[in-house]
């Protein structure tokens, strides 16, 4: 009798994670030809629409960073904490919180031309962003409590808040009753970096954060220490490392990074507070994060990669009328691809025969 089994792999290839990358774009394609075909689209003309029409035109490429700024700043924060077994699931609540508070500081000080303006508000925005995520870390360390759970409910409370927010307290007197703010001010908006798109500057904070990482995790013993205190309570405590600071530490950065992310958006594309700030940043940064195998510089690239599946399914829902559901699509099918390539990293298929009793 024989049987397959899942075994360990002894060792792993050093080009073992850009092949699981490559591979699960290559199933990415494949499932994305076959989506198209259900909805009756030729599927060269839909991935053509989706992966290759945004990189055509100088504002396709602009809209493709602006959905990189945030992707990237929310997947770096959360990479930091998934490395160490913390799960922060509410980066979207956090994003929220963000905008909220940098649009708070927009309001209060509109019209005025203080070059100090914009930098308080990526600081307003930060500081809310860990103030919501240190929450979660209050209940973990001190009550257990699941921060998978405290997190994504967060985030249901954070629209609330926004919602009520800005139907109320926020809401622009002269805007006809629509539930937003009124419009910041040019010294609260980031500049724009490519002439005719709206990209925007807030893409700096996210290529910032990259390059903090990369030097935290190879050459930070901090980075060390954060990761066993979370892989390893008891080995962290044995070793003199706090597996509570690790918790407290993994949270606020990655808190931090989605409130800056919330800034990006107020103070960028949207140059005002509204009930649609983000179309799931904060839970689109947990798959960019998984994609970039929780390594900075592969997390930049699946920011690039998971923003374009944003900005394309945007022009084929344009050029070849598919429905705007297709870009959720494609992103599941690129993290069921990943996760299922990724177990072929690290695990192998193996044909054992059984002796005959």
């Amino acid at each position: 009798m024989a049987k397959f089994v899942l075994e360990p792999r002894e060792t792993n290839s050093i080009i073992a994670p850009i092949q699981v990358a490559a591979l699960a774009l290559v199933l990415t394609l494949i499932g994305g030809a076959v989506l198209f075909a259900i909805y009756g689209v030729a599927p060269l003309r839909g991935l053509h629409a989706v992966f290759v029409e945004p990189l055509l035109t100088t504002y396709g490429i602009g809209e493709v960073l602006l959905k990189m700024a945030p992707l990237l700043l929310i997947a770096q924060g959360l990479a930091i904490g998934f490395r160490a077994q913390v799960w922060n699931i509410g980066a979207e609540g956090q994003l929220i919180l963000g905008a909220i508070a940098a649009s708070v500081l927009a309001i209060w000080f509109d019209g005025s031309t203080s070059p100090l303006l914009l930098p308080g508000m990526i600081l307003a925005g930060m500081l809310a962003g860990m103030a919501w995520a240190a929450i979660a870390a209050f209940l973990r360390t001190q009550f257990n409590a699941n921060e998978i759970l405290v997190t994504f409910m967060l985030t249901s409370v954070a629209l609330q808040l926004l919602y009520y927010l800005v139907t109320g307290p926020l809401k622009d007197p002269m805007g006809f009753n629509f539930p937003q703010s009124i419009t910041f001010g040019q010294n609260a908006i980031f500049p724009v970096i490519i002439d005719g798109t709206r990209a925007n500057a807030s893409l700096y904070m996210g290529l910032v954060a990259t390059a903090v990482a990369v030097v935290c995790v190879r050459y930070s013993f901090a980075s060390y220490k954060l990761s066993v205190g979370g892989l390893a309570p008891g080995a962290a405590v044995y070793a003199g490392f706090s597996s509570k600071r690790a918790i407290w530490i993994a949270l606020l950065v990655s808190g931090g990074a989605a409130g800056l992310a919330g800034v990006g958006e107020v103070a960028g594309p949207l140059g005002l507070l509204q009930r649609n700030i983000s179309p799931g940043y904060g839970y689109a940064g947990i798959i960019v994060a998984v994609l970039g195998g929780l390594n900075p510089i592969g997390i930049l690239f699946a920011s690039a990669i998971m923003a374009l599946v944003y900005v394309g399914g945007d022009f084929a829902l344009l050029s070849v009328g598919v429905p705007d559901a297709v870009t959720g699509i494609l992103q599941g099918i690129l993290l069921i691809s990943y996760l299922a390539c990724s177990l072929l990293l690290t695990m192998r298929l193996r044909l054992v025969r059984e002796a005959p009793v």
